[in-house]
């Protein structure tokens, strides 16, 4: 069976730019042609591309205002827009991500980066197309069916769980996180879920959100999210976004897997104390679920490696999360924590990347937000 082909709507008014785009993208995608701002937004009212590629600044209407129109328009606002632009500075990056676009594709054009960009982000709007569909028909058959299709019930959920997951890696493989991290962080958050009290059901709707926790950093521009090095205070800002830029991808959604995500994406940062990110929310002003995602990001990042850091030993790492009561995390999700030790360490060593420290002698820990 021939695989389905995407297509791509190029907008830019340089004739040279038009050409290579078409040659780059045109073997693995349909792609149609817009020179200027009014022509691409009546191309996509014609006949509605998957992905947009839009250039930013061009005569008459710009790539700014294209976008907005777009994201205004209930018919258009779900459709990725990346834009390409020889522009750098932080601020017209921010700008962009603010408006709704997904990314960022720098001039001169590279034509892996090209493909790679255009390939992840199509990817993830196949994969959130099929997790729509699954969950649309999950919450039909649970209204229809009698209990005897509960078997059917449990099935959907752990297709919906695989999506989601595969739906995150789409975001994880740009970064030098593993797999194996989206999954501890997520069954960590549940084991603390169930010490508190919540029950199985809201554990498992929570292990269902927490893989999408890291989906922004999709957003952000490799030379940033695959520094090795630490980042300076412009890299800070846009890297922070990565929050934001996770909610706005989830935003919307009808289904509660996705609700949940959108609001664990957006507070996972968040700490305690204030002097987290993106709103600085305080207490109990953070959503109870991104309280409990923040410590299970926390302890998984401290206890691999990352290109910045090696793993630190158990030890160290549970020391760091006991001083961290009160002022990164909640103290009540902390005590839930380590009175779920037993089965976090059981989950740790069942999701073993081969990253775990074996000695006391570690780099220090990360500042503030390079957790994960």
């Amino acid at each position: 069976m021939k695989e389905l082909k995407g297509s791509v709507l190029v907008v830019d008014d340089i004739k040279a730019n038009v050409d290579f785009l078409l040659e780059t993208l045109g073997d693995a995608y349909e792609v149609a042609v817009a020179m200027d701002g009014e022509s691409a937004l009546q191309a996509v009212a014609e006949n509605r591309p998957d992905i947009i590629l839009l250039d930013i600044m061009m005569s008459g209407m710009d790539g700014y205002e294209v976008c907005r129109r777009l994201k205004a328009d209930t018919a258009t606002e779900a459709i990725p827009v990346i834009f390409i632009t020889a522009m750098t500075e932080v601020v017209d990056e921010t700008k962009g991500l603010e408006l709704g676009a997904v990314d960022y594709i720098s001039k001169p054009f590279s034509p892996a980066i090209v493909l790679a960009r255009v390939k992840t982000h199509f990817s993830l709007l196949l994969a959130s197309r099929e997790l729509e569909q699954q969950n649309e028909t999950l919450e039909v058959r649970v209204a229809e069916r009698t209990e005897g299709l509960r078997l059917t019930l449990n099935k959907l959920h752990q297709a919906s769980l695989g999506t989601i997951t595969r739906l995150a890696r789409a975001a994880e493989y740009r970064d030098e996180d593993t797999g194996e991290h989206i999954l501890r962080m997520s069954y960590y958050s549940a084991a603390v879920a169930r010490q508190m009290g919540l029950g199985d059901t809201v554990a498992q709707s929570i292990l269902y959100a927490a893989p999408m926790h890291d989906v922004g950093k999709i957003g952000i521009d490799d030379k940033i999210l695959l520094k090795p090095g630490p980042l300076n205070d412009e890299e800070w800002v846009v890297m922070k976004t990565h929050t934001t830029i996770g909610g706005k991808i989830l935003s919307g959604a009808k289904t509660g897997y996705l609700m949940l995500a959108e609001i664990i994406a957006l507070t996972h940062h968040e700490h305690w104390d204030g002097t987290g990110y993106p709103y600085g929310y305080k207490g109990k002003q953070i959503p109870l679920v991104g309280r409990i995602a923040a410590i299970s990001d926390v302890f998984d990042a401290l206890t691999i490696k990352r290109p910045y850091k090696n793993a630190f030993a158990l030890d160290k790492s549970f020391g760091i999360i006991q001083e961290g009561r009160g002022t990164h995390f909640d103290p009540e999700v902390v005590d839930a924590f380590f009175q779920a030790k037993d089965e976090i360490l059981a989950i740790k060593e069942k999701y073993s990347d081969g990253d775990e420290a074996s000695s006391a002698e570690m780099s220090p820990p990360p500042a503030p937000g390079e957790d994960g």
